[in-house]
């Protein structure tokens, strides 16, 4: 009976794949959906192995286990993928725009469709974490845990508001050759690091570092990183420029902020950060072809237009079902992996236990409030798995359904 059970439930994941793959129109590149859901998984999972909340007394504190643990640094370098979701996103965006051009949709008329998507889900962050901050410092909580708890649930609304910036800016952008946001990252990573100027000059890079990959993004569409030897140099001369960087000029080695560090690559974004981008959005480019022929596959197709309809939800919501987890198991004591200084080779085993539980909460999560993210509200049916090609009114209403 079991080996029954398994066997149907079996062929209904084939078969709802293979309906999934069907209804996806056959001019769609998933190889740029494999790379956008590879991204926000990566920051994900990112998040969830390098995040620590130490149970101090009552208070709840940051930490990482970069801090203690620095072999893990390549965790970092795995995980920090925004340069690709910049690289998709200027791609997805440009065409869309010409497309929009193309048809006779008023460029407010396409904005307003592409943002929709992108912060009709932050009125749910931002409604619960509200009501769950006043609730919390009205029991009695200490204000640094509320405070903790907090930054941690908003702080991708940072990377939200950059990249809704440079979809505004689009227009003007299509044409931009990535070398001039570079020189600007460089010129001022000059003037802080090398002539010791103020601080506040780094954040001109929360601009000019993000749009490189998504200046990259728009040479994608208009065809000129096709061939091979355009995804080999960004990958080479990113790698090599990014190990000089770390090895001769002082940058830190982790490509995600350490708490107590001096320098932050990410925060705001250091000119190695970028040469880092640039190796990462490479090897994208390269693993085109690859992921096209695993695109094949409906049961993967499947799994990568699902990650794809709830992108932002999934995005939105990952530092709180962290957070969720840590608080509801606290009640059972100070356990490893959760509460637990991250200084050992102990937590490390512990916390790769926890992710499941992370996923599991996330799926409460997205099962919640997946349909802030659906557009119109009547139909979870989005451009992922449309059979047919949208009117131009068609395309307006329903907005963004690539991120």
């Amino acid at each position: 009976m079991r080996r029954g059970i398994r066997h149907g439930v079996r062929h209904g994941v084939r078969r709802g794949a293979e309906r999934i793959d069907a209804a996806a129109p056959a001019h769609r590149d998933r190889a740029v959906d494999a790379l956008r859901a590879l991204a926000v998984l990566g920051v994900v999972l990112g998040h969830w192995l390098v995040t620590a909340l130490v149970a101090d007394g009552r208070t709840l504190r940051t930490a990482s286990p970069l801090q203690h643990l620095p072999w893990l640094t390549p965790v970092s370098w795995l995980f920090q993928t925004l340069a690709v979701f910049f690289l998709v996103g200027g791609h997805v965006a440009t065409r869309s725009h010409a497309s929009a051009r193309a048809r006779g949709i008023p460029y407010h008329r396409w904005l307003r469709g592409r943002l929709a998507r992108l912060f009709k889900p932050v009125a749910a962050v931002l409604s619960l974490w509200t009501v769950v901050a006043v609730a919390l410092l009205l029991s009695g909580t200490e204000y640094a845990t509320v405070r903790t708890l907090v930054k941690l649930a908003l702080s991708p609304l940072w990377f939200l508001l950059v990249f809704a910036a440079l979809t505004a800016a689009t227009p003007l952008l299509a044409r931009l050759h990535p070398l001039w946001p570079l020189a600007v990252v460089l010129h001022v990573d000059l003037l802080r690091f090398g002539f010791g100027g103020s601080a506040w000059l780094g954040w001109i890079n929360l601009a000019a570092g993000w749009l490189v990959p998504y200046t990259l993004g728009a040479a994608w569409t208009r065809g000129e990183l096709e061939h091979r030897r355009a995804g080999r140099f960004l990958l080479v001369s990113g790698t090599a420029a990014t190990a000089a960087l770390v090895a001769w000029a002082g940058y830190p080695a982790s490509m995600v902020g350490v708490p107590g560090a001096a320098v932050s690559n990410l925060n705001p974004p250091t000119l190695a950060a970028v040469t880092f981008g640039l190796a990462q959005c490479g090897l994208a480019l390269l693993l085109r072809e690859r992921l096209r022929g695993a695109m094949r596959r409906p049961v993967v197709w499947a799994a990568v237009a699902l990650v794809n309809l709830s992108v932002m939800t999934v995005f939105l919501w990952h530092q709180t079902a962290l957070m969720a987890t840590t608080a509801t198991a606290l009640l059972l004591g100070r356990l490893p992996g959760l509460h637990t200084v991250p200084n050992g080779l102990g937590w490390v085993a512990a916390r790769l236990a926890w992710l499941p539980v992370f996923a599991a909460a996330l799926a409460v999560c997205w099962a919640a409030f997946r349909f802030w993210e659906r557009g119109d509200g009547r139909s979870g049916r989005t451009r992922v798995v449309r059979a047919h090609r949208p009117t131009a009114d068609q395309d307006t209403r329903q907005g963004v359904r690539h991120v």
